[in-house]
C-alpha cells in the first residue's frame, strides 16, 4: 500500500479523498492555486504545494507543476478526483512514465472511453446497445444536415466527442437550429476538452438517466454496485441523484441486466478502479413491454454522485479505487453487494435558479451544515471562504439515507431546512421546492418544471435580505496559512465576520439576529430600457450590434462563468441604441449589456 498520495484536485472531492487516505493510514499531499491558499482541502493535508496564480490551466491543469510537486513530496501515487485531469489520458501516461501510480484506469482505457465516438464504436462491437447515431465524428454542418435528414431524423442531439458533464451538448429540434447547435457543441468541446469534433445521436425525449457504478481490479475482478437515477438535470447537468432508482423504473430483473452491461463495458477496455457506465432509459411512444436501455458514455473516474451508492451499499468507493491502484484485489465479490434503503443527493451549487440557474459566486459569511441521523455533507468550503468564478459553482453535496424513498425525501427536506449559507445564493430553495412537488413524489424526471421559467421565478431571493455583520455581530476567528518549502504555518486573525453580499439560508432568509441592508438590483433593474448582466463572467460571444432591431427573447450575448455558457436574451423588443460590451472582456454582475428602445419610446 502507498505511504503518501498527492491529491491533484480541490474542493469537496479533495477533502473526500484526504479523509479516505487518513483512515487508511496514508499521508496526503495537497496542491492549490493562490485563490485556494486558505481552502479546507489545503489545511487538511500533511503537506501542501502552491501551483501559482491565474486560471486552472496554469495550476490544477498544469501537468508539469503537479508532477514536480509529487516528486518533491515523495508521493508514490496521484489521485485525480473528478474534473481537471481525471480523464486525461496523457496525464495518466505521464504519471506512469515518471514512476508514479495514477489512481484510476490505465491511459488506454481513458483514451478509449474519453472519446465518445470511440467509446460508442467499442460498445457496439462488444454487443452493448448504444443510442442510434454516428460512431464517427461529423466534420461539417452540411454533413450533419444530411445525416440528420437521411439517417437519424429530428430532433437530433449534437455532442462533443470529448465532452461530459453537460458540456458540448446541444439539441436541434429542426433544420433551422442545426447550425447553431453544431457550432455551439464544437466550440464548447474545443474550450473545455481541447477537442472540437462532434457527433450526432437520436435525441430521446425525456429519457431517464440511469447509470451503473462499477469497480475493477488488476486481477480481472469486475463488479457493479447497482444503479443511480440522475434524471433531475438542468442544461444536461445533474442537480439531484438517488440510489437505487425508483422501484417502478428499475426492478431487480432490469438491475441485473444493466449491471451486466456495465460489467461487460468495463471488461471491454481492461478497466481498473472506480468507474461509471451512464445510460438512458427510453420509454418511446405508446405501450412497450419494457423500456429500451442504451449505453451513453463511460466516466473513467469517481463520480460526483458516488456518495449515494456508498450510502446504500456500505462500500467505500474511494478506498476501493485506491486499493485497486495499489494492486490489491477488490474487497467484495458480486454476491456481497446488497442494496439497503434509499439515498438522495442534492448538489448545493452557488446558482440562482430564479435566473435560469445563473452562477452566483461570492464570499461566504455564516456557514452551518446540517447533521443528525442519516445525514452526510461533503463540502470543500468554510465560513469566511469564497466560491470563485474561476471554478465550478459547487459549494457542497448534501446526502441523506433512510429506509425508503419517501422517508429519505422527508429527511432531505429536514436537512435542507437546517443548512445555513450566508453571502451566497444557492440551490437550497430550489431543492426544497422541487422535493415537495407531486412530480418528484411520482418519480418523474421533472423536466417540465426545470424548463418552466415562471415556476423558477417563484424561487427568487428577497430584495431586502439580512446580511452578516452589524451591531449584533460577534467577532470570529479566521485561520490563514503561510507556506515555506511545502510546509504550512497557521496564523489566526480575530475580527468581525464577513459583511458583504446577500444572504441565503435554507429558506432563502437569514437568522433574525442579523442586521438588514438593501441588496444589489437584480438583472432586470436599471430602468425599463437597460439590460443588465445577471452574473459575473467573461463575454464569450456578442450576437448583435448597435442599431439592430431585436425581438423580446432574442439572444443578445453569451457570458461564460464557472465553466458554463449563459445565454442572455433581450428583455423587450426594440432597437439597440447602446451596446457597451465586447467579446473577450470581463463583465460584472449588474453591468449594462445593452440599452433597448421600444418603437414608441
Amino acid at each position: 500500500m502507498f505511504e503518501k498520495v498527492l491529491i491533484a484536485n480541490r474542493g469537496e472531492i479533495a477533502v473526500r479523498i484526504a479523509r479516505a487516505l487518513q483512515e487508511m493510514g496514508i499521508a496526503s499531499v495537497a496542491v492549490y492555486s493562490e485563490l485556494d491558499r486558505d481552502a479546507p482541502h489545503v489545511a487538511r493535508a500533511a503537506e501542501a504545494f502552491n501551483l501559482g496564480d491565474g486560471p486552472a490551466a496554469e495550476n490544477y491543469l498544469n501537468v508539469e507543476k503537479i508532477l514536480d510537486a509529487a516528486a518533491r513530496s515523495g508521493a508514490q501515487a496521484i489521485h485525480p478526483g473528478y474534473g481537471f485531469l481525471a480523464e486525461n489520458a496523457p496525464f495518466a501516461q505521464a504519471c506512469e512514465d515518471a514512476g508514479i501510480v495514477f489512481i484510476g484506469p490505465p491511459a488506454s482505457a481513458i483514451e478509449a472511453m474519453g472519446s465518445k465516438t470511440r467509446a460508442r464504436e467499442l460498445m457496439k462491437a462488444a454487443g452493448v446497445p448504444i443510442v442510434p447515431g454516428t460512431t464517427e465524428p461529423v466534420a461539417t454542418v452540411a454533413d450533419a444536415l444530411r445525416i440528420a435528414k437521411e439517417e437519424i431524423g429530428f430532433p437530433v442531439a449534437v455532442k462533443a466527442a470529448g465532452g461530459g458533464g453537460g458540456k458540448g451538448f446541444r439539441v436541434a429540434l429542426g433544420e433551422d437550429e442545426l447550425e447553431g447547435a453544431f457550432e455551439g457543441s464544437s466550440r464548447e468541446g474545443e474550450k473545455f476538452f481541447s477537442d472540437s469534433t462532434v457527433y450526432l445521436e437520436r435525441y430521446l425525449h425525456d429519457p431517464r438517466h440511469v447509470e451503473v457504478q462499477v469497480l475493477a481490479d488488476r486481477h480481472g475482478n469486475v463488479i457493479h454496485l447497482g444503479e443511480r437515477d440522475c434524471s433531475i438535470q438542468r442544461r444536461h447537468q445533474k442537480v439531484i441523484e438517488e440510489s437505487p432508482a425508483p422501484e417502478w423504473v428499475v426492478d431487480p430483473q432490469i438491475r441485473e441486466r444493466i449491471g451486466k452491461i456495465g460489467v461487460e463495458a468495463a471488461k471491454a477496455v481492461d478497466y481498473v478502479g472506480a468507474g461509471t457506465i451512464e445510460g438512458l432509459f427510453a420509454t418511446g411512444e405508446g405501450e412497450q413491454s419494457e423500456p429500451e436501455y442504451f449505453f451513453l458514455e463511460m466516466n473513467t473516474r469517481v463520480q460526483v454522485e458516488h456518495c449515494v451508492t456508498e450510502m446504500t451499499t456500505g462500500i467505500d468507493i474511494v478506498k476501493e479505487g485506491i486499493r485497486a491502484a495499489a494492486g490489491e484485489e477488490l474487497s467484495y465479490a458480486q454476491g456481497d453487494v446488497e442494496l439497503r434503503g434509499h439515498a438522495i443527493e442534492c448538489r448545493i451549487n452557488a446558482e440562482d435558479a430564479s435566473k435560469n440557474f445563473a452562477p452566483a459566486p461570492g464570499k461566504i459569511g455564516r456557514y452551518r451544515e446540517p447533521s443528525g441521523p442519516g445525514v452526510r455533507v461533503d463540502s470543500g468550503v468554510a465560513e469566511g471562504g469564497e466560491v470563485s468564478p474561476m471554478y465550478d459553482p459547487m459549494v457542497a453535496k448534501l446526502i441523506v439515507w433512510d429506509a425508503d424513498r419517501e422517508q429519505a425525501t422527508q429527511r432531505m427536506l429536514r436537512a435542507l431546512s437546517e443548512y445555513e449559507i450566508e453571502g451566497l445564493r444557492t440551490l437550497i430553495p430550489f431543492h426544497q421546492a422541487l422535493l415537495a412537488t407531486d412530480e418528484w413524489a411520482r418519480g418523474d424526471t421533472c423536466k417540465e418544471l426545470l424548463e418552466d421559467k415562471q415556476w423558477l421565478k417563484t424561487l427568487a431571493f428577497p430584495k431586502d435580505a439580512p446580511a452578516p455583520g452589524g451591531e449584533e455581530a460577534e467577532t470570529v476567528e479566521q485561520t490563514y496559512a503561510v507556506e515555506v518549502s511545502g510546509k504550512r504555518f497557521d496564523v489566526r486573525v480575530v475580527g468581525p465576520p464577513f459583511a458583504g453580499g446577500g444572504v441565503a439560508s435554507a429558506n432563502g432568509a437569514a437568522p433574525a439576529s442579523r442586521a438588514k441592508r438593501s441588496e444589489r438590483q437584480s438583472s432586470s433593474g436599471g430602468g425599463p430600457d437597460t439590460l443588465e448582466a445577471p452574473l459575473q463572467g467573461n463575454m464569450w460571444k456578442v450576437l448583435v450590434k448597435q442599431g439592430d432591431i431585436v425581438t423580446e427573447g432574442q439572444l443578445i450575448c453569451i457570458i461564460e462563468a464557472m465553466k458554463m455558457e449563459n445565454e442572455i436574451t433581450a428583455h423587450k423588443a426594440g432597437t439597440i441604441v447602446e451596446l457597451p460590451i465586447e467579446e473577450g472582456a470581463p463583465i460584472q454582475a449588474g453591468a449594462p449589456i445593452a440599452t433597448i428602445k421600444s418603437p414608441d419610446g
